[in-house]
């Protein structure tokens, strides 16, 4: 059958009807050890999605735009197809078909790109440096102008605490005030005893490559979703370190993953915890839009204090032991305990934390958008004209939403995202806007990575064609106010803005996409709430940095110095967001693009 929307156009087969809910998170390849041996030469050496696979063969086996040697089971782009309605590209999921897309891309002038380099050539627009993919990955050398900047963020003016990762390839002065994993990890922040380690993908080589020589033997506790063929292979990696231990969280519902993404960092002098979006590989702290949550110093309580004592205003300390407490895990036992001998009252953030179940009663109320809606209504405070304030979603990846809004995103979902200041009214909820902001195909094409980048936004063909309601929602990654245009984003973002893009009620800074295994679905009439993946995120309240007037001034470039820092917040891309044009098309990882050339003079086919 044939669908339209206004950002695509394709003719879905009837093979594909029945994809998972599930079925563009990151979910890692089971492959077997065998096959994975055969593949090392081209193939990560850790688990990932099979997204992250096709970028990483087409990083380490480019193909030219004028190389017409495709793999022999992919076909070419198919010949020009004109669409009298002007609706764009027409694809179709089915191995027969060959891709047909209009050519406009092929034709149009490069638009004047936004990071500071050299121009002569389309290419070079967002290029690298010339160094090999390894050199440019794992090169992190930290100058003494640096490490002073890394002090002076843990003591300067950053009431937010919310930070970027750097970005190799944009203007050095982008990268003032943002973070490396290696800071993180750095003596400046602390005198590291041990460390636990939450994430999805995971290169254990690496991770313990990027803590200093002095700490890379302190004990390492790595907390992981795999399973199977994975879970060996993760095992396997680790094996000649004998300080790094696992915890395996448990994955009851089918298609969920462990998708949190948090380091818990025991120190002589205290603990701290780091909330962020990127795995721990290094292609997530190389060229993308990252971001992180870094908490102060928490000092250790005084022996025989009570269980209350070190809590903040936000309860953050008791919602953390609260989601530890969710894995249902002996090995977590150590660093519950450790919580709770610290003191977290200056913590100034809402935890919002996704766990897998199904919940009933006010246990429902406890995780994923039920979680954001009682925190909003019972903490946010409302303002004048609330229901004319947009809502703005940034992702990099998304789930099935159904034949129309009506089924997730648009009730339930818009519904807990537009609660605020009442804990019984229910606005209007058709009558907010809402803004969604996804990587187009030339967001992807002209970044620093090209293509390749495309393999952190698992946006497949099989979902994108049964939903072409959603593409109308769609806005271009644009963030000249971070100089992070051509770094593309594996941030995930949510907010409430006012008309005017000048205020924003509330920012939360999470690693949950926009799916219903991130966040949970209402079953049973309303009555159960089921999630299927681990998430977590901090929520940033005006209440909670003093300010009474219900909103934070939004920052403009972030180096401007006209910005009170306490009271505008550093939302790292542009508002307003641009709307998809009509030519514009969101990023699906899983077809091939092979019109237009991207930054590196190469084409994708994923295969």
């Amino acid at each position: 059958m044939l669908q339209e929307a206004a950002h695509g156009r394709w003719t879905v087969s009837s093979s594909d009807e029945s994809a998972e809910d599930n079925s563009d998170s990151e979910k890692p390849s089971t492959s077997s050890l065998s096959d994975s041996a055969r593949n090392r030469a081209s193939g990560p050496q850790y688990p990932c999605s099979e997204a992250r696979k096709a970028a990483l063969k087409r990083k380490a086996s480019p193909l030219k735009i004028n190389d017409k040697n495709f793999p022999a089971d992919i076909p070419p782009a198919g010949k020009q197809r004109t669409s009298q309605e002007g609706l764009g590209w027409c694809l179709s999921s089915s191995d027969e078909e060959t891709e047909d897309k209009e050519k406009h891309a092929h034709k149009e002038t490069l638009k004047e790109e936004k990071c500071d380099v050299v121009k002569e050539d389309p290419r070079s627009l967002c290029k690298d440096e010339k160094l090999s993919g390894n050199q440019k990955l794992d090169k992190y050398n930290e100058t003494s102008s640096e490490a002073k900047d890394t002090w002076d963020l843990l003591n300067g003016e950053n009431p937010f605490r919310f930070f970027l990762t750097k970005v190799r390839g944009i203007e050095q002065r982008y990268n003032s005030g943002a973070l490396h994993i290696k800071d993180i990890l750095s003596p400046l922040f602390g005198t590291l005893v041990s460390s636990a380690q939450f994430n999805y993908c995971i290169d254990v080589g690496w991770l313990v490559r990027q803590y200093p020589l002095e700490f890379r033997k302190k004990p390492l506790l790595i907390v992981h979703g795999e399973k199977r063929e994975s879970k060996a292979e993760l095992l396997a990696q680790a094996r000649p370190y004998e300080n790094i231990s696992f915890c395996q969280a448990k994955l009851d519902i089918a298609f969920g993953t462990h998708h949190t993404k948090m380091m818990l960092l025991l120190y002589e002098e205290g603990l701290r915890v780091v909330i962020h979006t990127s795995n721990l590989i290094a292609e997530d702290w190389h060229q993308k839009t990252q971001g992180i949550w870094l908490s102060p110093l928490y000092p250790r309580l005084p022996q025989g204090s009570s269980g209350s004592a070190g809590e903040s205003e936000t309860n953050f300390k008791s919602d953390l032991i609260n989601y530890l407490m969710a894995y249902n895990s002996p090995i977590l036992k150590e660093w519950i305990d450790l919580i709770q001998e610290h003191d977290l009252s200056e913590t100034r953030v809402y935890l919002v934390g996704s766990t897998p179940g199904r919940y009933q009663g006010t246990d429902k109320e406890k995780w994923g958008h039920l979680r954001l809606r009682k925190l909003l209504k019972e903490r946010a405070s409302p303002v004048p004209a609330w229901e004319s304030w947009p809502v703005v979603g940034q992702f990099s990846s998304i789930g099935s939403m159904g034949p129309d809004g009506s089924k997730w995103l648009c009730s339930e979902f818009q519904e807990s995202l537009v609660a605020a200041g009442n804990p019984l009214a229910t606005p209007l909820k058709n009558d907010v806007p809402m803004h969604l902001v996804y990587p187009t195909v030339n967001n992807v094409r002209q970044s620093l990575e090209g293509y390749p980048a495309g393999g952190s936004l698992p946006y497949s063909i099989q979902t994108a064609q049964k939903q072409l309601w959603l593409h109308s929602y769609f806005h271009k990654w644009s963030a000249e106010v971070s100089g992070r245009s051509c770094a593309i984003p594996h941030i995930k973002t949510y907010m409430r803005s006012s008309p005017d893009f000048q205020k924003i009620a509330w920012f939360l800074v999470t690693s949950a996409n926009l799916s219903k295994a991130a966040w949970g679905a209402l079953e049973k009439n309303g009555t159960q709430l089921m999630i299927r993946s681990y998430e977590l995120g901090v929520l940033f309240l005006p209440l909670a940095f003093g300010l009474d007037k219900g909103y934070f001034h939004v920052r403009g470039k972030m180096l401007s110095e006209s910005n009170d820092s306490a009271t505008h917040f550093p939302v790292p891309y542009d508002l307003p967001p641009e709307q998809y044009g009509n030519k514009d098309q969101p990023w699906i990882w899983n077809i091939p693009y092979t019109d237009a050339p991207d930054t590196h003079g190469n084409m994708w086919v994923p295969s």
